[in-house]
C-alpha cells in the first residue's frame, strides 16, 4: 500500500494488486472510521463514503493531483516506499 497524501485527518492510499494491474485506476481515502474508493478518470466515488466536507476535499485533491495519482498507477512506480 502506498500512501500518497495526508491532510485534515484524511489519508489517501493506493494499493498494488500483486501480479495483476487494477481493472480501473483508483485510490482509497480514509477519514476516522470511514473509507471511500474513488476512480481516477473521471474522479468519482466507486464504493464506500466519507462525510460531505471530507469527500469534497478528497475530490478536489484528486483533481489537483490527477497526474500524480495517474503515475502512481504505473507498475514501475507502485513499489512501497522504504523511507518516510
Amino acid at each position: 500500500m502506498r500512501e500518497l497524501a495526508r491532510f485534515y485527518g484524511i489519508i489517501i492510499r493506493m494499493f498494488v494488486e500483486a501480479g495483476e494491474p487494477h481493472k480501473r485506476p483508483r485510490f482509497h481515502a480514509y477519514y476516522a472510521g470511514d473509507v471511500a474508493v474513488y476512480g481516477l478518470s473521471p474522479v468519482e466515488l466507486i464504493a464506500g463514503g466519507l462525510p460531505r466536507k471530507q469527500a469534497r476535499l478528497v475530490e478536489a485533491w484528486a483533481e489537483l493531483n490527477s497526474t500524480r495519482t495517474g503515475s502512481a498507477c504505473n507498475p514501475a512506480n507502485c513499489l512501497p516506499r522504504l523511507n518516510r
